[in-house]
């Protein structure tokens, strides 16, 4: 099939920030792309051929915008199953398929693959309320500190916590949810996975993420990960074995801890690309958004090894600032080496939403992380 220059049509579920920086190695190639998003405002609404307006939950909407294109993917999982498994049969080309986003779409079904895949992860237990885990700490089957989380919906550390005291319980939706058991752990890692439909596969380095205490978010990714090699070959072994029990096509965030002892345990993934690997842009040979869009077209796999050090930083609402957003200082950050804001398009501010991102590349990683601190002191997210 002729991708460039002609009448294919790739749809993108989701219009975010995800999106919008794929859109931007679609102008590259002129791919034309849909885009369906809820929101008027959309990130991605700028950068595609068209854009619809509509619930990515809804079946008929869903249904009905994949008719028109020819390849469908998805840069957020929280999209309707159903309609996509229709799509599917009646020959639009889904990636990732309905299949593998339904093993992943909740985080109960997602834990439990792991488990029946022999997979190395979290001892976990899954409930269908607060009330029913409460009757399981009533029962001594699960013992307090532990991480809860919400099987469906969660997000940028949304439907994350950790339950320290038994009060911690008292404000929790009333969703189904897993318990985790806290893993001690000395990093926690992440591998990028991609794979086109004819078996091609490649890994990205392994990543290092610093999160955030409060707000559960990654503030910093670090690429290469500070760790030993034999750890960081174990780590990408692990994910490549994820990712062959998923089958998935695209890309495949592969989240890990590297505990005390060196094991490697996964936490989570999602089949999109991801916050792990933004670095990606300046500091790989592919970044992960050109090879998502290579892996959806069953085009050969680019080079993922990286050119030199990359860190990057989050960029989000500062506390106490909701309206309209400004960038503070972002003048003074572009006037240093190596340093490259990206910003997602959302109008409105507010705190820890993910407003956009910079990346730091330099031949030395100590003096990455520097300016990176530098960066995350410098710019603020504030509203007018």
């Amino acid at each position: 099939m002729n991708y460039f220059s002609s009448d294919f049509k790739l749809g993108i579920l989701g219009g975010g920030q995800l999106g919008k920086m794929l859109l931007s190695d679609t102008r590259k190639f002129d791919i034309q792309t849909y885009v369906l998003d809820p929101s008027d405002e959309a990130p991605s609404k700028i950068a595609c051929n068209k854009f619809f307006k509509g619930d990515l939950m809804d079946y008929e909407t869903v249904y009905n915008f994949g008719k028109q294109v020819d390849v469908l993917t998805f840069e957020i999982e929280l999209v309707n199953l159903e309609a996509l498994t229709q799509l599917e049969n009646e020959g639009v080309k889904v990636y990732p398929s309905p299949k593998t986003l339904k093993g992943i779409q909740n985080k109960g079904i997602q834990k439990a693959f792991y488990t029946e895949s022999n997979i190395p992860t979290a001892a976990f237990l899954r409930f269908d309320s607060p009330e029913h885990l409460q009757q399981s700490i009533g029962n001594n089957e699960i013992t307090i500190p532990f991480v809860w989380k919400c099987t469906e919906f969660g997000y940028d550390g949304n439907g994350v916590k950790v339950i320290r005291q038994i009060s911690d319980l008292d404000d929790l939706p009333n969703v189904e949810c897993i318990a985790e058991t806290m893993v001690p752990f000395k990093n926690e890692l992440a591998v990028i996975v991609v794979r086109n439909p004819s078996g091609e596969i490649k890994t990205y380095p392994v990543v290092e993420m610093e999160f955030h205490p409060e707000a559960n978010q990654v503030e910093y990714v670090i690429c290469p990960a500070r760790i030993d090699e034999k750890v960081a070959e174990k780590a990408r072994a692990i994910a490549l074995n994820v990712s062959e029990k998923f089958n998935h096509v695209g890309l495949l965030a592969v989240e890990m801890f590297q505990t005390n002892e060196d094991e490697i345990l996964v936490n989570e993934v999602a089949p999109r690309p991801h916050n792990s690997g933004h670095y990606s842009i300046e500091a790989s040979y592919t970044s992960q958004f050109e090879n998502h869009l290579r892996a959806i077209l069953d085009l050969p796999l680019g080079n993922t090894d990286s050119k030199v050090a990359g860190v990057m930083v989050n960029l989000v609402g500062a506390e106490g600032f909701s309206g309209d957003v400004v960038y503070e200082n972002i003048e003074t950050i572009l006037g240093w080496n190596g340093v490259t804001p990206h910003i997602y398009g959302k109008k409105q501010t507010r705190p820890f939403r993910k407003m956009g991102h910079v990346t730091i590349v330099n031949e030395d990683m100590t003096e990455a992380r520097k300016i990176a601190e530098k960066v995350k002191n410098t710019i603020k997210v504030i509203s007018v």
